[in-house]
């Protein structure tokens, strides 16, 4: 039997207490991709295709990897990728006119900027001069703002993915005890805004919070998103509870892992995503739901 106040959840399939159960985030983006290309469908009958724009300035392996990746994930679905593979060397004004020229092209509904940027180029210009309805990776300071005010806007793509893995668990997050660990203006904060929405009472950690074990222990929902390999104790977690890691860090034998132990964490959670294989794939696919929302949008607006 669990524990009295904790949060196992039943599967009422299985007639059973959910324990330790993994979730898989290439299935659940796998659903949205579907949504997702419903949605275009949709748009392409009133005579309308979504198109990203990415920009990638330089020649960093990983970001190369990262928006090939982004560029097939858009050719599945049927939305139109528009790619921008500019020097290292590119001046920032040069940079900056290409995103607001991009803001202007109606063919074009969303803009990426592929970060890191390489020096001396300054992400917040950069950021800066994205048309906010655009910005599908909601890192504009308009749509930072529409989300601490609570107006509609393109929220992060990441934070998104971590709300709807949390559906998947059936968990009801009104009222319910969430800890962030993590304060980033990328993941951390945003996540907190987005569960604060949803009504759920939110503790916003990070790796110099006193008694980070004991804050952890009471959350019936745990996100974890500080780049700390294994900060978060798999002793710490209250039994039952859903643990969300969007860590990704590499150990020194090459391996992947996330900022939660995850086996002795899965042990005690309900539910729990890996790493590989958790958030990483969601944050791709709610970057095309958010690209389809901004041509909605738009669609919308030409419409009245």
């Amino acid at each position: 039997m669990p524990l009295r106040g904790s949060v196992y959840i039943r599967d009422t399939r299985l007639g059973k207490l959910a324990v330790g159960q993994t979730i898989d985030g290439k299935v659940v983006a796998a659903a949205v991709r579907a949504e997702v290309r419903e949605r275009v469908m949709r748009l392409a009958a009133r005579g309308v295709v979504p198109g990203l724009a990415a920009i990638l300035v330089g020649d960093d392996p990983a970001s190369r990897v990262y928006v090939g990746n982004k560029g097939k994930a858009c050719a599945d679905v049927g939305i139109r990728s528009f790619g921008h593979r500019l020097p290292a060397a590119m001046p920032e004004g040069e940079l900056v006119a290409l995103v607001r020229r991009l803001g202007r092209d109606p063919e074009v509904h969303g803009i990426l900027v592929q970060l890191p940027l390489p020096p001396p180029l300054r992400a917040a210009a950069v950021i800066e001069a994205l048309t906010p309805e655009k910005d599908v990776d909601g890192l504009h300071p308009v749509s930072q703002g529409r989300l601490l005010a609570g107006q509609p806007g393109l929220r992060p793509c990441t934070p998104l993915g971590v709300l709807r893995l949390i559906d998947t668990t059936g968990i009801a997050l009104v009222g319910a005890r969430t800890v962030v660990v993590g304060r980033s203006v990328l993941v951390g904060k945003p996540v907190a805004l987005l569960l604060l929405e949803r009504h759920a009472t939110v503790t916003l950690c990070h790796s110099r919070t006193a008694d980070l074990a004991g804050e952890v222990a009471r959350a019936e929902v745990v996100v974890a998103a500080t780049g700390h390999a294994g900060l978060v104790r798999g002793e710490w977690i209250r039994p039952g509870a859903v643990v969300i890691d969007v860590g990704i860090n590499r150990r020194a034998e090459g391996k992947l892992c996330g900022d939660v132990e995850f086996e002795p964490a899965r042990e005690r959670a309900g539910f729990i995503t890996p790493v590989p294989g958790g958030v990483g794939p969601m944050t791709v696919a709610m970057l095309l739901a958010n690209t389809v929302t901004a041509a909605e949008q738009a669609a919308a607006a030409r419409a009245a």
